[in-house]
């Protein structure tokens, strides 16, 4: 009797979905990260402090 072995990656090799699923979060926070750094980098200075002012009141951390 015959019996035909079944190939199998190496433990080592990711399946190409998991990859795809852990790109995608990484590919959002790139993308998040470079938009409030653009932004931070073209906003008026009073518009900028007064934004982070406030949240950092907001979320409970002395600021002076």
């Amino acid at each position: 009797m015959h019996i035909e072995s079944v190939p199998t990656a190496p433990a080592h090799v990711v399946p190409a979905r998991v990859a795809v699923s852990t790109a995608w979060p990484a590919l959002f926070a790139a993308v998040l990260g470079l938009t409030l750094l653009f932004a931070a980098g073209f906003a008026e200075t009073q518009v900028l402090h007064n934004a982070t002012h406030d949240a950092r009141h907001a979320a409970g951390f002395p600021c002076h």
